[in-house]
């Protein structure tokens, strides 16, 4: 049993539970939720509107080299791929785009390496879970 301070005559008789309403004590077994979508929903959405995918260092570093210079158009399809990976459980991800390819972690959103058509024929791809043609 907790006491509120703020408000001496009320007591709390048990923990907030996330994702349920409790009104006065009694339990509403309803999922929070605005037009069916839940709160975790609308905050992973939320998220990922302005989680646009960043580059690495060392990414930023290989583009340089590689004279590779993105649109805002690639950029966004880029971003579009991630999010379907996203969707699908893809950690790491290749992501061919105009013959180029990008290697993307996944979860955070983050181009690692950055290769050109001069040297895709020559390379092998490790450690990705999926690859998406955007």
């Amino acid at each position: 049993m907790v006491i509120n301070n703020n408000f001496p005559n009320r007591i709390i008789n048990s923990p907030l539970t996330p994702g349920r309403i409790q009104t006065n004590g009694v339990k509403n077994n309803n999922t929070a939720n605005v037009n069916g979508v839940g709160f975790e929903n609308i905050l992973q959405q939320a998220i990922d509107k302005t989680g646009a995918v960043k580059f690495s260092k060392h990414a930023e570093m290989r583009m340089q080299a590689r004279n590779i210079d993105l649109t805002q158009t690639q950029k966004d399809k880029i971003n579009n791929a991630v999010s379907m990976a996203q969707q699908k459980g893809v950690k790491d991800s290749l992501v061919i785009l105009d013959n180029m390819a990008f290697v993307v972690n996944v979860p955070s959103k983050t181009v690692i390496t950055a290769v050109n058509n001069n040297e895709l024929k020559e390379n092998v791809f490790t450690n990705i879970d999926g690859a998406i043609f955007a």
